[in-house]
């Protein structure tokens, strides 16, 4: 929520956003004062007239901040190294509400890659949520989505939802767990 912490800024262009935790998109207008209340990702929650939105890394500029950028992949990248970026990417996707990335929380459960015949290649990424109803499920597999679409490579993203094994505590990193407080 809003705090001393929280950074405020003005619009500089209208905004797609989307309202947490609802997942309803909305549209706020440039000038519009809005308070910063994480940025973790590229991705950031802001605060404006008493509800809480997502602003993704693509349009960082409305808030005067710079977009995501695609990360560097070098040219005789293993398939192990991309992997490697893949998951790194992934790990820049954060839930909204919780400050700890999907990673950590136990959200992915697998992440197949494969080439096709012109040396591009195609991300299948099996992933789940904290709560089968949970209304930020559809931003975040776009988030992921779009994180892992901008490798260099990547010609198609595939993201599948699953609830089976369903999520639970015990599936969270002993880091995110220490960072949330729960031992």
């Amino acid at each position: 929520m809003f705090s001393q912490d929280s950074e405020p800024v003005v619009l500089k262009r209208d905004v797609k956003t989307i309202v947490v935790p609802a997942g309803i998109e909305i549209e706020l207008l440039k000038d519009s004062l809005v308070y910063i209340t994480q940025a973790m990702g590229g991705s950031f929650t802001i605060y404006h007239e008493g509800n809480l939105f997502r602003i993704a890394g693509i349009d960082a500029d409305a808030l005067g901040k710079d977009p995501i950028k695609p990360p560097v992949l070098p040219e005789d990248a293993t398939d192990k190294e991309f992997e490697e970026i893949v998951r790194e990417q992934i790990r820049t996707c954060y839930d909204p509400e919780i400050p700890v990335n999907i990673v950590d929380l136990g959200l992915i459960y697998d992440c197949e890659i494969s080439l096709n015949g012109t040396g591009k290649r195609q991300v299948t990424v099996i992933m789940t949520l904290t709560a089968p109803g949970c209304g930020m499920g559809e931003i975040l597999v776009e988030d992921v989505r779009e994180k892992v679409s901008i490798i260099p490579t990547v010609a198609k993203t595939n993201i599948e939802l699953v609830f089976d094994p369903p999520w639970n505590r015990e599936m969270m990193s002993e880091t995110a767990r220490v960072e949330l407080g729960i031992m």
